[in-house]
């Protein structure tokens, strides 16, 4: 089909690189090639944040517990991520996504929508757009992307799922309703295990069952969002490609080899994620307002502390003191804790002094500036608090 003969209207593309981690990982090493290759922490409680598709004939997959992964597939290599490599691919990838349309929303390192509705006339129809897009990644980085093409974004995301690795699947504005139909229900976006089953509760096992289910019972059994869902089993979507989409928030997170009780030591582990969220923080030029401690007990219940500040912070020592001050609330006296995390959310850009800045948070973020300029010249592992020293 000709540009010109292809139905008017929106064309969206997702574009998702095929595991993307352990793609990069076996592109700078050659001899992984062929080999079942897992990128997370090797650590018991480590969890899978890449597995390549000679890891998955086994069942792995991501966000899987490390320990569970090996078990399955006992000879896979382990590899912890480099997300800096990461990243730096990633935004040559983007840049190549760009040369074709300026409307490029990213949902991470590996994944995007692209608006090409303005792009036919440059480019051909969506088919011909996502080949080249596909061929220019690999021909420029050696890495394997697959495809999605539709009138809107849910299709699109879904598409892009069908024939990896290094699928390409066109759904015309025509087909969008017999392709939704036969899905089962868990292939909708943002249907996870607890909504599945709520689903199949009702009896509705596919996105077309959901598509003619009663409004009325949907909405009384699950909500509000029920409707969204059923809109989007119906074909219908509306929501634009949003160009530019900042973070939400800017956080890292740890899960202890054993649970942890004691305060003391939580307040290393705040530490050493806050020096990590300070510098990401600097690193894009933004800071934020609301700090969040999360943490999750040993019987897996998970709870999150906030806190709102006068002003915005970025440097390492104002959001550890902010940490530590709502680790204070925390009750340790029934069980430990498993997993701790710190973000830094409400975010716009670094502002400019203040008439009477708070000379405590001045020291902070010069000691910050000065972190940075050392882990530009020489990496950010160079340079740690004397306070974390022998810790890994």
């Amino acid at each position: 089909m000709s540009a010109a003969a292809e139905a008017p209207g929106r064309l969206i593309l997702h574009i998702d690189m095929d595991a993307f981690f352990a793609s990069v990982e076996i592109l700078d090493d050659p001899k992984l090639v062929g080999k079942p290759v897992l990128v997370g922490g090797a650590s018991r409680r480590g969890v899978v944040a890449a597995a390549s598709y000679e890891a998955r004939r086994f069942g792995v997959r991501s966000a899987m517990w490390m320990v569970e992964a090996l078990r399955r597939c006992p000879d896979a290599v382990v590899i912890r991520p480099r997300l800096a490599r990461y990243a730096e691919l990633s935004g040559h990838i983007f840049s190549i996504f760009r040369r074709f349309t300026p409307e490029v929303e990213g949902l991470s390192l590996d994944e995007a929508f692209l608006d090409v509705t303005g792009s036919r006339k440059l480019f051909g129809n969506g088919r011909q757009i996502a080949e080249q897009i596909k061929d220019t990644i690999y021909a420029e980085t050696g890495l394997i992307a697959s495809a999605g093409v539709a009138p809107t974004k849910f299709v699109a995301k879904i598409a892009s799922d069908f024939d990896k690795p290094n699928g390409l699947h066109v759904v015309k504005p025509h087909e969008v309703v017999s392709f939704l139909v036969p899905l089962p229900i868990e292939r909708m976006w943002g249907v996870g295990k607890v909504a599945a089953e709520r689903f199949h509760g009702l009896g509705i096992h596919t996105i077309g069952a959901l598509a003619d289910m009663n409004e009325t019972l949907l909405e009384r059994e699950l909500g509000a969002s029920a409707l969204g869902f059923k809109a989007l089993a119906r074909g219908i979507d509306e929501r634009a490609v949003v160009v530019g989409s900042p973070a939400k928030s800017i956080g890292a997170e740890v899960t202890f080899e054993t649970d942890i009780a004691d305060k003391v030591v939580l307040e290393k582990y705040l530490l050493g994620k806050a020096l990590k969220v300070a510098g990401r923080l600097s690193a894009k030029g933004i800071s934020g307002r609301v700090v969040t401690l999360k943490f999750k007990y040993s019987d897996f219940r998970q709870k999150t502390l906030r806190k709102t500040l006068n002003e915005p912070v970025w440097d390492a020592d104002s959001i550890f003191e902010a940490a530590c001050g709502l680790l204070k609330e925390v009750d340790l006296s029934g069980l430990p804790l498993r997993l701790i995390g710190l973000s830094v959310s409400d975010l716009s850009g670094v502002g400019q002094a203040i008439l009477f800045p708070d000379q405590k948070k001045v020291r902070g973020e010069t000691l910050q500036r000065l972190a940075d300029s050392v882990a530009d010249k020489f990496g950010r592992d160079l340079l740690t608090r004397a306070t974390l020293l022998g810790d890994d």
